[in-house]
């Protein structure tokens, strides 16, 4: 969340974040890790949201979030576009769509740090530990319960931005004529970003509710997770997980 002047800088921090724990996890031989521990991590989030994947007015925003922002994809493409344009990005895209273009690099480069230092403590635990239990500890040695309400913040933000521009007509236009422009500059993944999240957001009705019930359900995850006996802990992951 930044001034839209100052968005290529912000991008690039970010961007090289991200790209610095990439390569530290292939040396490291972290990789597997990372993706295990994104996988439990997408299947927690599908099972919490299951009542809105249910409903066909929340479905697309809750995919949105879920496949964009949470989801167990490889964004390196996506990374990749992003690095090539943050010199640019202004003249491309409106501050608008710049906002929101920062908010996903942050939002990419806190989760990735995360999910690496997890990662790190899940094989340092071993495979002798069922998954809850290596996930739960893991997140407890991890700590860092700071970025955790920092990715929340950033999420938040970013579906106030785009349920506030899906109002705004001159720019549902602008971002469907940046499409040639953007997929000539080879940016049609961020494009792609842009046109999704405008859509699911465009249809969901109440944006408020649904931010606010997302922000409730995170924050009880928050709370068991930091704070709940462990014991208590692992189950109410178990349970959830058995919820898919």
């Amino acid at each position: 969340m930044s001034e839209p002047n100052h968005a290529a800088q912000h991008i690039r921090a970010h961007l090289a974040r991200v790209t610095q724990l990439r390569g530290d996890a292939q040396c490291n031989g972290l990789v597997a890790a990372v993706r295990a521990v994104k996988q439990l991590q997408a299947r927690r989030f599908r099972a919490t949201y299951v009542d809105f994947m249910d409903d066909p007015q929340r479905a697309p925003a809750t995919r949105f979030f879920l496949e964009e922002l949470y989801g167990e994809h490889d964004f390196e493409e996506r990374d990749a576009q992003f690095a090539r344009i943050a010199g640019a990005l202004e003249r491309i895209f409106p501050p608008a769509l710049s906002t929101l273009a920062v908010d996903l690099a942050e939002m990419h480069a806190l989760t990735e740090a995360l999910d690496h230092q997890m990662a790190g403590h899940w094989l340092a635990l071993g495979d002798g530990i069922a998954a809850p239990e290596r996930y739960v500890r893991s997140w407890r040695l991890t700590g860092q319960r700071t970025e955790r309400e920092r990715q929340l913040a950033v999420v938040q933000h970013m579906g106030q931005e785009l349920q506030k521009h899906t109002r705004s007509k001159s720019l549902l236009l602008a971002l469907r004529m940046m499409r040639r422009p953007a997929q000539a500059a080879g940016l049609s993944a961020l494009q792609q970003f842009l046109e999704s999240g405008f859509a699911a957001f465009g249809t969901l009705g109440d944006t408020q509710a649904f931010l606010t019930t997302i922000a409730d359900r995170e924050r009880r995850w928050l709370d068991t997770l930091f704070d709940a006996a462990r014991p208590v802990c692992v189950q109410a992951l178990e349970r959830e997980l058995a919820r898919i």
